[in-house]
């Protein structure tokens, strides 16, 4: 097998991944949304074959999280689409850039620094866009708590915590699985 039909088939493996992930992980709430449990295949696609492929395997994972947005979907269709997709893509692309960048000095931080970044652009896109389409929304859903604090402590606070968790308990297991599949020079000399 070359290496080119290695990489589509992974790339293929790693999309099935993260759509059984993410269909699984919509029937664990905390608080009123989904944890995301399919973060850390984004982050191994966007080490193993670069940032296009995380970006590629963030836009699924945001295609699947349309499937449970219903709430957000009522306010604003274009403005759930665009927080969906675009949450996903640039997380998938941002952990891919600082992992590659990262990587050519010391993959174990590469690693790590990806699965700290994949949650935080994901979480932070989320709530940028909370802002620009369903600011109105959440300050009804907020009641007398200011829309802010609802945000971060009703919205996102345990499920950027638990997501963030496990991405760290999980990064070192994949770096060494990594170390498997693409040596390291030292281990190549």
């Amino acid at each position: 097998m070359n290496n080119n039909t290695r990489k589509i088939a992974g790339i293929g493996i790693l999309t099935a991944i993260v759509i059984v992930l993410q269909i699984i992980s919509t029937n664990i709430k905390l608080g009123p949304f989904s944890i995301t449990l399919a973060l850390m295949p984004i982050i191994i696609g966007a080490a193993l074959y670069g940032p296009k492929t995380g970006a590629w395997l963030g836009f699924v994972f945001g295609c699947v999280t349309l499937l449970d947005s219903g709430a957000f979907m009522a306010v604003s269709i274009p403005g759930t689409i665009f927080t969906c997709l675009a949450k996903g893509t640039l997380a998938g692309l941002i952990s891919g850039l600082v992992y590659t960048a990262i990587s050519k000095t010391n993959r174990v931080a590469a690693i790590v620094a990806a699965a700290v970044i994949c949650p935080v652009v994901n979480t932070g896109v989320f709530v940028l866009c909370c802002f620009l389409f369903f600011m109105n929304t959440i300050q009804g859903w907020a009641g007398s708590t200011n829309a802010i604090t609802f945000i971060f402590v009703s919205m996102i606070g345990l499920n950027f915590l638990v997501e963030l968790g496990v991405n760290l308990a999980l990064s070192t297991i994949v770096e060494r699985i990594l170390s498997i599949i693409i040596p390291r020079k030292e281990q190549l000399a």
